[in-house]
């Protein structure tokens, strides 16, 4: 089979993790950014991530073999010249990512799938004129997409069924996990679900129900156990002895009394300052880097263990 070609656009962090993630899946991948200073240091930052991920046994190769694959280009045309697929990862900004689209789709190969990483910014802002807006689409991953495989699949109105079809077997050949989001809707899937669990736990920690380091415990040491596994539909399925619709003859009344007192969070500046203080206090600013680096180590051993799983399966 001959080997797919993959430009990534844009050499930051997430631009950094999915040239990982291409390579890693034995892909070739041409990276390029506007600055040059980012572009220079893209490799080596690269390499030092994919060492990282050597440490806990996720590469199946050595380090140089798949940093190889990774080739920079100082030029927007070289990048995207033979590519199958683009990632682009550049900054949330309509009229900046309209320019660049409008490239892609005069620079690429009629039938290259051309995706966007963007977290906000739905398809059809960006779009709309193109001639092959039928091959844009947004693939939304989660920082960083090297640790996390989920990827979110979201078309335009004009997107076709074709790109979409065609783009999630491209992520699943990568080793990422995509999921189809039917139609667009400000914040995609997760970032819905991630804020409505964000706003009742600010709003609970406003309200003065509990600190910030018992809130955190709750999800820590509570629902995230499960949901590190399973989602919140399967839990509920094996949560009463019926499935779901025993739990809901059971448990819905309640969870309509909870939705019915709830109170949104209007992220009130004196809340987020006490929030802050309280964070602070337990890590200090200068160590954010420091305890970002050991989320993305527990992470790294996260994945080895459900690999570990997986391969005793």
């Amino acid at each position: 089979m001959q080997t797919k070609t993959t430009a990534v656009i844009g050499s930051g962090r997430i631009g950094r993790a999915w040239a990982i993630v291409f390579a890693r899946s034995g892909f070739d991948v041409k990276l390029h950014d506007a600055s040059q200073d980012m572009l220079r240091d893209a490799v080596p930052a690269i390499r030092e991530s994919v060492q990282d991920l050597a440490s806990f046994d996720l590469i199946d190769e050595p380090v140089d073999a798949l940093v190889a694959r990774i080739t920079t280009c100082e030029t927007l045309a070289e990048a995207v010249a033979e590519a199958d697929l683009v990632q682009e990862n550049i900054a949330e900004i309509v009229d900046v990512k309209r320019t660049l689209f409008a490239q892609l789709d005069r620079l690429t190969k009629p039938d290259a799938l051309l995706a966007s990483s963007t977290s906000g910014l739905p398809a059809s802002t960006f779009t709309e004129a193109l001639e092959g807006r039928a091959r844009c689409l947004v693939a939304h991953p989660v920082n960083p997409p090297s640790l996390v495989p989920l990827v979110e699949l979201c078309g335009a109105p004009w997107t076709s069924q074709d790109t979409l079809e065609r783009a999630r077997v491209f992520y699943e050949q990568a080793g990422q996990k995509p999921v189809t989001v039917n139609r667009e809707i400000s914040g995609f899937l997760l970032n819905r679900l991630q804020g409505a669990v964000l706003d009742e736990a600010l709003s609970l920690y406003e309200q003065g129900y509990a600190s910030a380091a018992d809130l955190d415990t709750v999800m820590r040491d509570g629902l995230a156990m499960r949901w590190s596994f399973m989602g919140p539909f399967e839990t509920i399925d094996l949560n009463a002895p019926g499935g779901v619709a025993d739990y809901a003859q059971r448990y819905g009344g309640t969870y309509r009394s909870i939705a019915e007192t709830r109170v949104p969070f209007d992220w009130a500046a004196a809340t987020l300052d006490r929030l802050d203080a309280e964070r602070r206090a337990a890590l200090p600013r200068g160590r954010i880097e420091e305890r970002s680096r050991w989320r993305d180590r527990r992470l790294m051993a996260l994945l080895a263990h459900r690999r570990a799983l997986k391969d005793n399966e």
